[in-house]
């Protein structure tokens, strides 16, 4: 009698995994995959703004004058512009028509091409996957192209090309084919996106913007409506970035605008890229939600970034300095760069060489030379116009000085709360000078010399150090009672200013002095053991700082890498927090050109290695550096602690022999 074997049961995995498993997607396969790792899926809007971008990066360029969008009956979206027009002659590589290329090849456009003579000098992408992603998320694509006296259309449906690249002669006369242009029309595809109807606002205000941000040029949007005439609207700013503040303001500024425009030369010695540089207009109101709005390359960049932190900075050190210099400010006020930002309403506009952005979506510029290139321009102009209007310039320090003074107000009603029975603080403690919660900062600090550093490169009025000498107790297995024997414990304890305690305890945090804790170590293994010290020290006995989002992780470089000039990108530091940014780097200096070992690489042995210098650049700055919040993971606080049980505990040897048994292989020994 034959036997029959046993079916799986439905819940075993599946044994079939082996080289056919493994799938490549190729072309524009994974943004239909993942549409939201390219584009907000929300709605169409982004795929289009794409499109709309091409057409301005041509009117940056210089090369038009008019930009034509056009929301049809049908549900499609036309955009229509008289610059240079696509090329769509043979790519000398591809041996394909280029804009068949352009709409169809992730990481590929005119936006790579940098150099001198390059077509985009100033474009808003890098990654080149604009309307590539457009035309994968759309049932149908259009595009004509006039060019070179002749026309050129082509069709794609889901990213596939359905009427291949044709091209006939234009036809002249008045009513015939326009000089030069591109136009493109898309039919989003609604699977894609939660909502399928553009958010009208939100077009309207960006193709505003762009008119704002491009003085002369011509935008327009018409919309069509079944059996009635279409509404259209039109753009066109000569004034620029004041009349576009000024019309905008929910309340009266409280002197004129300032407003101001600046661009490198190429021989600079502030040694920026020929071009870069921005153009601003700020407004200081007393009431009323300041309005902000901060565009790179004319792209919107809704989350702000290190553009606008420059300006940040440029506005603060011109009025503080215009208040010292007319001793205005009273004995026992300090100013913060917040106490001048926060009642400032602006536009500005940077254009920066190479940008990079957070994601795809642009919102947040990213690039840390963004913050010295807009900050030099902006800070000597401002100290210039109030040396020129010094009435404007004593009323600004006024509303200024009285933002300081309710800040400070509020800071001593958090101290009084805190009671008398304040510790002695740690003598090797360099304290900061603000008393304002949400703006303190202590860094923990590997080492004496690293120390050293971190207290000459620090912002002395809202950042504390505090080193430490050697690796700090494994506290896993410390009695609570008996941590205060370690003196390093005891320093940080005190410093924090909240006593130990566990997961179910409530403990006192009114006596908190710092809202960020940051664990600063080198980039090697030994400064990831003493991180996870810490971390440990901090997990086991001082739950609550985690859960209230206290503690954080500085992250310093590994790697310097100094580049040589190449194009029109002048020489340059950059850094590399590990092996893979390093490589990251260097293909992209091949890409713009540099040769081969022309650079030069620097590994840091540690922190000490650094001058003040870099590692407030790196490390230290609010608006460059990269800190990460501690978090317990998705699991929760158990999952967490069976963790650190198994690293960190003393009878837990089998357990991490058996952890290195199973994972030692991926872990790359820096030695």
């Amino acid at each position: 009698m034959a036997t029959q074997a046993p079916s799986a049961s439905p819940s075993a995995p599946s044994a079939a995994y082996g080289e056919g498993s493994i799938r490549v997607l190729k072309g524009l396969e994974p943004v239909k995959q993942r549409p939201g790792m390219y584009t907000r899926t929300d709605n169409p809007l982004h795929i289009i703004q794409e499109v709309i971008d091409n057409a301005a990066d041509e009117a940056l360029a210089g090369f038009g004058k008019r930009i034509a969008v056009t929301l049809h009956a049908d549900g499609s979206i036309g955009v229509d512009d008289d610059g240079r027009g696509i090329p769509f002659g043979l790519h000398p590589e591809e041996g394909v028509s280029v804009v068949e290329i352009v709409f169809t090849r992730l990481h590929a456009g005119g936006k790579f091409d940098k150099g001198s003579g390059g077509a985009y000098s100033f474009s808003g992408g890098l990654h080149g996957v604009g309307v590539s992603v457009t035309n994968a998320l759309s049932t149908r694509l259009q595009v004509t192209v006039f060019r070179d006296k002749q026309v050129a259309t082509l069709a794609f449906s889901g990213g596939d090309v359905i009427e291949p690249v044709a091209v006939r002669p234009a036809v002249g006369g008045a009513s015939g084919d326009r000089k030069q242009g591109t136009s493109v029309r898309v039919w989003p595809d609604a699977k894609y996106f939660e909502s399928a109807e553009l958010p009208r606002g939100e077009l309207v205000h960006m193709l505003r913007s762009k008119a704002v941000l491009m003085p002369g040029v011509t935008l327009t949007l018409t919309i069509e409506k079944a059996g009635k005439d279409p509404e259209v609207l039109s753009w066109l700013y000569k004034g620029g970035l004041r009349d576009y503040l000024s019309q905008s303001l929910h309340s009266d500024p409280l002197i004129p605008l300032f407003e101001g425009e600046q661009y490198a030369g190429g021989n600079e010695s502030e040694n920026f890229a020929e071009g870069e540089g921005a153009a601003w207009c700020v407004a200081f109101t007393e009431d009323g939600a300041p309005l902000r709005e901060s565009y790179v390359n004319l792209i919107p960049t809704v989350a702000g970034g290190t553009h606008e932190a420059g300006l940040k900075d440029g506005l603060f050190q011109a009025i503080k300095g215009f208040i010292e210099m007319h001793a205005l400010m009273p004995k026992g006020v300090k100013l913060m760069p917040d106490d001048v930002f926060s009642r400032a309403s602006f536009v500005l506009s940077a254009k920066v060489l190479d940008p990079q952005f957070q994601g795809q979506t642009k919102e947040r510029l990213n690039s840390r030379d963004a913050v010295r290139l807009v900050g030099t321009f902006v800070k000597p102009a401002l100290e210039l116009w109030l040396n020129q209007h010094v009435e404007h310039g004593r009323k600004l320090a006024e509303l200024v000085i009285k933002q300081a003074q309710a800040r400070q107000r509020a800071g001593q009603k958090v101290e009084k709360k805190k009671g008398s029975g304040v510790a002695v603080l740690p003598g090797k403690l360099t304290d900061c000078e603000s008393r304002d919660l949400s703006l303190n900062e202590v860094f923990l600090v590997e080492g004496d010399s690293a120390g050293g550093s971190a207290k000459m490169g620090r912002n002395k009025e809202t950042q504390a150090i505090l080193p430490l000498r050697g690796k700090v107790l494994n506290a896993w297995e410390v009695e609570r009672d008996l941590l205060f024997k370690n003196n390093e414990i005891h320093d940080i304890s005190v410093a924090i200013g909240v006593d130990p305690h566990g997961p179910n305890d409530s403990p006192d945090l009114s006596g908190l002095r710092y809202g960020k804790v940051c664990i600063l170590s080198d980039a090697d293994v030994d400064g990831s053991h003493i991180q996870v010290l810490l971390l440990t020290l901090f997990f086991r006995h001082f739950p609550k700082l985690i859960e209230a989002g206290h503690i954080h992780i500085a992250r310093p470089p590994l790697f310097r890498v100094d580049a040589p000039a190449r194009g029109k990108k002048p020489a340059a530091k950059l850094y590399a927090l590990d092996e893979g940014e390093l490589v990251a780097i260097l293909d992209k200096l091949r890409k713009e050109g540099c040769r081969e070992g022309a650079w030069s690489i620097s590994r840091f042995k540690g922190l000490g290695e650094m001058n003040a210098e870099q590692l407030w650049d790196t490390t230290l700055n609010p608006d460059t550096r990269r800190l990460l919040p501690v978090a317990y993971g998705e699991p929760g606080f158990d999952l967490t602690e069976t963790s650190f049980n198994k690293l960190m505990g003393k009878g837990e040897a089998a357990s991490r022999r058996e952890l290195m048994e199973l994972h030692g292989d991926e872990v790359e020994v820096d030695i």
